[in-house]
């Protein structure tokens, strides 16, 4: 695979203070619960050291998740977008790598030679909350890695009983106010979200290390 040398970097410890980025908390209709920066994801550890702020997309992102949060709210009161995963140090894409490479589990990774969209700022993992604050059954959790998350199947998997009807209209809810932001969603994971041209972000703009 051909490595990509993006055009500069930014350590992670520096991104509060850079004006490309916004902080997730000041986004309008969005909630977030980074689950990387706890021990409720796929590895069953803290990926996210407490003193690596990761809370954070960039600025053009952000705007997309407002736009898809308030056609949200207008379009289906009272649900709500929930980050899970938004800027991804390159450090960490390497040892999730290290972990996974060789496994069937890398299919749901980047490899690090070319570079997550996540360690631009420029990607996000997200989720429905309803009305009364649940998570929304989209038929697989978070990172779950099976053909059951997989977006391109669903009408596969509906026709043979794999994922409900409910389940198939809620990723469809997540989908459309997602695309009202200016997001693309990928075949293999419903709840991950690209902003932007993939190979223009790792080609144009500074990853964060």
């Amino acid at each position: 695979m051909e490595r990509v040398i993006p055009s500069s970097t930014i350590r992670v410890e520096d991104v509060a203070s850079h004006p490309a980025f916004r902080q997730l908390a000041s986004l309008r209709g969005v909630d977030h619960d980074l689950r990387y920066a706890t021990t409720n994801n796929f590895s069953g550890r803290v990926l996210y050291p407490p003193a690596w702020d990761c809370a954070w997309l960039r600025a053009e992102a952000c705007a997309g998740l407002e736009a898809a949060a308030a056609w949200l709210a207008t379009e289906r009161a009272g649900y709500r977008l929930v980050v899970l995963d938004a800027l991804r140090p390159h450090r960490v894409q390497v040892a999730i790598w290290a972990d996974i490479a060789g496994t069937p589990s890398a299919l749901y990774f980047a490899d690090p030679a070319r570079g997550s969209v996540h360690s631009f700022g420029m990607a996000v993992d997200v989720t429905l909350f309803d009305p009364q604050g649940r998570e929304v059954d989209m038929g697989s959790g978070f990172d779950e890695m099976s053909l059951k998350s997989h977006p391109s199947m669903n009408d596969e998997h509906l026709a043979l009983g794999v994922l409900s009807a409910d389940q198939v209209a809620e990723r469809g809810w997540l989908h459309a106010a997602m695309a009202r932001g200016g997001f693309r969603g990928i075949p293999t994971e419903w709840w991950h979200f690209d902003f932007g041209d993939r190979e223009r972000v790792r080609r144009e703009l500074p990853r964060v290390e």
